[in-house]
């Protein structure tokens, strides 16, 4: 795997896909600079090897120019995190962009305009890669959230560059996802959450064989528990999936693997913060009410192989994190994994809701990885190759 450290940058150009996707306020200010700080380090590697940087990225699904995805709103939140201010153009190709990246100097940064601005880049254009190909000596890409698609500037833009690589976050996304799927080390247990079955479907049965614990939470449990007989009131359910949960508790059993399904939950008589709440049974909540999160002998069990793992993966919550009254499931769970990681196992958390729930309750600096691509993760998750990476490996 061909990475920074396997280049000197001094008197180079490095081309780099970024992932400058933040979110912005009314105002147009950055409300969140964890990504512009998850590329810092590679654009600091560069800089002080003696090299210049032209970064380019998407912001939003612009339809054409729109002032509101312009990167130009970000150009500040940059100079703040990595030190240095960026040069901007309002344009990721061009001649004018061609005249501002030949004129860069050591030490400087040069700010593309969004690629989006051009529905070549989300096509995959050949000829827009070729342009954009032509603003540096050495393509580095470092966004791990788009390396799951085929556009110009992830996937496309590498064939025209002898030297290329991934850059530090990239390259930390690969080695953790790694060190899930094919760890030596036992047990390997997946924390899977989240509403629906269907979505984590492919990910349970690539998983299967890789991991030695399968505990499940969330909106879906009710599938499964409804699919063995249980009683689940109002719970979200895939009525169609019933089947599929069975399919995959017979596969589990059939590679050795232990499911531990909630025992207990909280449940609710409304969808809502000030409904009436109490602890019930999981495959025994009354009509009318609903389960909201997982209750406190679900939390003990679940503790319990948590504290016992050496390798951990959480992908999804176990409750309706955002309201107070069912976040304890998710908030015990994120401590335990917590714990579990000062202890040496290695846990890795990924997925837009878990993400979030370990950035809510300050969890992200006591587990050992918080990756920054949702759906690139799930569909390494899942067995897929990623065009973004297969692309720096030719």
């Amino acid at each position: 795997m061909k990475t920074l450290d396997d280049y000197n940058f001094k008197d180079k150009q490095a081309l780099i896909r970024v992932d400058f996707n933040v979110p912005l306020n009314e105002d147009l200010e950055v409300t969140d600079n964890n990504r512009i700080e998850a590329a810092k380090p590679t654009i600091l590697k560069i800089l002080e090897d003696g090299g210049s940087v032209v970064l380019m990225s998407h912001l939003g699904r612009p339809k054409g120019r729109e002032e509101k995805f312009s990167l130009s709103n970000v150009v500040d939140e940059v100079a703040k995190v990595v030190g240095v201010k960026p040069k901007f153009v309002e344009d990721c190709i061009g001649e004018d962009v061609k005249k501002a990246a030949s004129e860069l100097k050591p030490g400087e940064i040069l700010l593309l305009e969004n690629l989006r601005f051009h529905e070549e880049e989300t096509a995959g254009d050949k000829s827009f890669a070729k342009k954009l190909s032509e603003l540096g000596d050495i393509y580095v890409n470092d966004a791990f959230g788009t390396a799951h698609r085929a556009h110009a500037s992830t996937t496309i833009v590498a064939q025209f560059f002898d030297k290329k690589c991934f850059g530090y976050l990239l390259a930390k996304e690969i080695k953790s996802l790694d060190k899930v799927l094919n760890s030596k080390e036992k047990p390997v247990t997946a924390v899977l959450g989240g509403a629906k079955v269907s979505s984590k479907i492919t990910v349970i049965e690539n998983i299967l064989d890789k991991i030695d614990h399968l505990i499940i939470g969330g909106g879906m449990t009710y599938t499964f528990i409804k699919a063995q007989g249980g009683k689940i009131g109002t719970s979200l359910v895939e009525d169609d999936k019933q089947d599929l949960a069975l399919e995959i508790l017979r596969k589990a059993k059939e590679k050795g693997v232990q499911v531990h399904l909630p025992v207990d939950s909280i449940i609710a008589d409304s969808f809502s913060e000030q409904a009436s709440t109490q602890t019930e049974r999981v495959d025994e909540i009354p009509d009318g009410w609903m389960g909201l999160d997982v209750g406190p002998e679900t939390l003990r069990n679940f503790s319990k192989v948590i504290s016992d793992s050496k390798i951990i993966l959480w992908n999804g919550p176990l409750g309706v994190f955002e309201m107070d009254t069912f976040a304890k499931g998710t908030i015990e769970l994120g401590n335990a994994i917590a714990e579990a990681t000062e202890k040496g196992a290695f846990s890795l958390v990924g997925g837009g809701d878990s993400v979030a729930a370990v950035k809510k309750f300050g969890l992200e600096d006591r587990v050992s990885y918080v990756s920054t691509g949702g759906g690139a993760m799930l569909e390494m998750l899942e067995g897929k190759s990623l065009p973004g990476i297969e692309a720096i490996s030719k």
